[in-house]
């Protein structure tokens, strides 16, 4: 993709999309922007300027340069979503290093084995994860300093100020990041591994600055001057650091930092974004969350009231679904539900400045998106891998086609394989898997076009529809072809008490489900049941908390078609972490260990 003309660049202010690397990028926002925030903690805690974002970058570059860091050369942060993480990062690159992140969830042997396949020679974290980065700086070889941004420098440990304060005479900050090339590594991206080792995706500046360029091409009036984004997901994940970390860089953004991501809805009142990105999981959880509250709801009239603007915004989305011109008479009623009930829910949730909200890394069931619109939250999905930047399409602001992840995304090009396959070329898809000619080879074919793995349909209008994964395909014992992930997603959407749910049925006469029971959601409807015990492995065989879980299966297989639908079903006692046996620190399922680990399980419901 060319950059942006001259034209376009006066228009939309955004001189930054110009420029061929991150580093220059983040450059010309600070100089264009030197007293707009660009990262704040909530409350304001702390609270920095892009122009003081910029000279914290250089000390800390000054730094890590004494220490021995330079092109090429990679750096690992294991991190919480923290200003720090940012400064760091964002100094390595300036060096033309590849600073990449680590799942906090990773154990020291994982850890060791990623330090080895990147040859990582700094490790920045924090006092929380200190004892695990010891442990692997006992056994892996190259790792020569570990900086504690925390810390106080004890030990065989730095602190960010003795970093800072190494920076030596003579070092040339600006001759340094300007020899930066648009084709280096700009961070290293690893999978999740749910079938073997992580392969470590190798994203350029290049890569980078196209997938800015394209996101701006096709949503202009979603990326205001002063936007603001929480940073809460983790920054080992693509789409973390593409939309709270890369993306300010290019637009001057305001970061808020969000520790855990578990408290993510309760910053947005505070942060107000104009921007935010959640994975499916998130959205199902905060419609339940709605819709338990509005059920609740004590006072009749407002009740009523509620339930009349939400049935008004609903017609007005299938009408606008199906294609179809709204009738005035909609449209102004539609206009005083929205005035009266939905700005209000926006404005209390913290969605009222919203200008884009994505979804994504999952299918989301299409009832859930239908909700938000209708509520003035107009969610777009998009698709893309870690092998394509994080995007390859996505729905366009007011022209999000709800069931497809939207049309291929400028600099694209999408074909499908003879199977159904999507297969992907254009400037956003990696140079490489590091240290894996092979399985870069495999993966991208010698006409260039990345084989995703994913099964897709294109509509008349040129929107893309994801079946599923190619390898993930079950296929009944009558030769059915089924998506678990569909199958999947909507037994989750029918109960808020249903957090997990893994589809079983390759090869079986009929379908089964291992379920696990939402952590949130269990304790509540165990204190309303009068159950004095409310961990999983108490509940998983109480009668009543089973009979709701068949409530929801029951709803979500009147959505499913005869051979899709849910038979039986297995309450699990425990509960699913990220990063743990099941699930990926993404929270993919993790289907070939689940199916090994619960064997016992899935056996016992086809007796």
């Amino acid at each position: 993709m060319e950059a942006i003309t001259a034209n376009a660049r006066e228009a939309t202010q955004f001189p930054s999309l110009n420029e061929e690397t991150v580093c220059a990028a983040l450059q010309r926002t600070a100089a264009d922007n030197p007293d707009r925030e660009a990262l704040r903690t909530k409350g304001g805690d702390y609270s920095i300027t892009w122009s003081e974002y910029a000279d914290a970058i250089e000390k800390t570059a000054g730094g890590l340069a004494a220490l021995g860091l330079g092109r090429g050369d990679t750096i690992a942060l294991m991190l919480n979503n923290r200003p720090e993480f940012h400064i760091f990062d964002s100094a390595a690159m300036h060096l033309g290093a590849t600073p990449f992140s680590i799942y906090n969830t990773y154990s020291a042997e994982q850890i060791e084995y990623l330090a080895g396949d990147a040859a990582v020679r700094i490790v920045v974290t924090e006092t929380a994860y200190l004892d695990t980065i010891q442990k692997v700086r006992q056994t892996a070889t190259g790792i020569e300093h570990v900086i504690v941004v925390d810390g106080d420098g004890s030990g065989d440990t730095l602190a960010m100020e003795d970093v800072q304060a190494r920076t030596e005479d003579g070092f040339d900050f600006e001759a340094t990041w300007k020899a930066v090339e648009p084709h280096d590594i700009l961070t290293l991206i690893y999978t999740s591994g749910t079938t073997g080792p992580p392969k470590g995706v190798q994203i350029t500046h290049h890569n980078l600055i196209s997938l800015q360029r394209a996101f701006y091409e096709m949503a202009p009036s979603a990326l205001p001057e002063s936007g603001r984004v929480v940073s809460y997901l983790p920054m080992a994940h693509i789409a973390e650091r593409g939309c709270s970390h890369y993306l300010p860089v290019s637009f001057g953004g305001t970061v808020t930092c969000c520790p855990d991501a578990r408290q993510v809805i309760g910053y947005l009142p505070e942060v107000r974004p104009t921007f935010f990105f959640a994975v499916p999981r998130i959205w199902e959880k905060l419609k339940s969350a709605l819709e338990a509250g509005m059920a609740a709801e004590e006072d009749e009239q407002k009740k009523q009231a509620t339930q009349w603007a939400l049935g008004v915004a609903m017609r007005k989305v299938e009408a606008e679904q199906a294609g179809e011109q709204v009738p005035p008479e909609l449209a102004e009623e539609h206009a005083k539900a929205d005035a009266m009930v939905l700005s209000k829910i926006r404005e209390k949730l913290g969605f009222d400045a919203i200008e884009m909200v994505l979804v994504g890394a999952a299918p989301t069931p299409p009832e859930v998106l239908k909700f938000f619109h209708a509520i003035g939250v107009p969610i777009a999905e998009v698709w893309g891998m870690s092998e394509t930047t994080g995007m390859s399409t996505m729905n366009p602001p007011g022209a999000v086609r709800i069931g497809t992840v939207g049309v291929p995304a400028p600099g694209i090009t999408i074909q499908l394989g003879g199977d159904g396959e999507v297969l992907v070329k254009g400037d956003m898809v990696m140079k490489g898997y590091r240290n894996q000619p092979d399985k870069t080879r495999e993966t991208i074919d010698e006409d260039g076009w990345l084989h995703t793995g994913d099964i897709g349909q294109f509509d008349e209008d040129g929107y893309l529809k994801i079946v599923d994964r190619k390898k993930e395909l079950i296929i009944n014992a009558a030769g059915k072809n089924m998506s678990p992930a569909n199958i999947e997603a909507r037994v989750k959407s029918s109960s808020p008490l249903i957090g997990q749910a893994v589809a079983i049925g390759d090869a079986k006469p009929y379908n089964t489900a291992l379920i696990v029971l939402d952590p949130d959601a269990a304790p509540m409807y165990a204190k309303k049941l009068g159950l004095s015990d409310p961990s999983p492995a108490a509940l998983a065989d109480n009668e009543q908390i089973v009979a709701e879980v068949q409530k929801g299966i029951d709803a979500a297989n009147e959505q499913l078609a005869r051979v899709e639908q849910i038979k039986k079903f297995r309450i699990l006692p425990t509960d699913w972490e990220p990063g743990g046996d099941e699930l990926t620190p993404t929270m993919k399922l993790k289907r070939k260990p689940i199916g090994e680990k619960y064997a016992e399980e899935i056996a016992a419901l086809y007796t």
